[in-house]
């Protein structure tokens, strides 16, 4: 009788061991031999689930945002109906700095496919619709007159801080506080009343 195998579980244990590999290592230290030894399977195997390193490269940007959206749809659930738009803002943005385990490797992994991205312009390509949607949604949070541009100020800080905690210039609290204190020049002191 043959094997079965079980082509999603071998899936997951070449992209667990991907991510290892680009948390602790980088992105270009991702090849198909290092994440066969990490992942204890042939080079051949992890080939025939990943024919290129871009291939490898996109997947682990695919893990890194289910993991992303999954912490932030767990925070902002948290909040209960109809948060306030400053709250959900910074619980937002929250989630998505790298501020300890899971999600400090999955920031090295963002920012290192961003480096890649930045001399394969292509491969940064499919980043484009989502970051596009992020401003358009922060921009709708914040109040008049505000808009584009501060959306993507904001989000442009988000990246800054998650590049600094990465590299240890900065504390998880030191980044909460700079993000707090550009939310207050947005909205106001908390509890200040805005029109939107």
């Amino acid at each position: 009788m043959p094997k079965i195998v079980d082509h999603d579980a071998r899936r997951r244990l070449i992209a667990d061991a991907l991510m290892r590999v680009a948390a602790e290592q980088g992105l270009e230290a991702v090849s198909l031999r290092h994440v066969a030894a990490a992942a204890g399977v042939s080079a051949g195997m992890v080939q025939h689930y990943f024919h290129t390193k871009d291939e490898m490269m996109a997947f682990a940007l695919s893990a890194v945002m289910d993991r992303s959206e999954a912490r932030i749809r767990a925070a902002v659930e948290a909040l209960g109906a109809d948060p306030p738009p400053r709250l959900l803002l910074r619980t937002l943005i929250a989630a998505l700095l790298p501020l300890e385990g899971t999600a400090m490797a999955d920031g090295r992994v963002a920012l290192a496919f961003l480096a890649y991205a930045a001399v394969r312009p292509e491969a940064g390509q499919s980043l484009r619709p989502g970051t596009s949607q992020m401003v358009d949604f922060v921009a709708g949070l914040l109040p008049e007159p505000h808009g584009a541009e501060s959306a993507t100020a904001l989000l442009a800080l988000m990246e800054g801080l998650g590049v600094y905690l990465l590299g240890g210039q900065l504390t998880p609290d030191q980044a909460l506080a700079t993000l707090d204190a550009q939310l207050d020049l947005l909205f106001g002191p908390p509890g200040a009343t805005l029109t939107r």
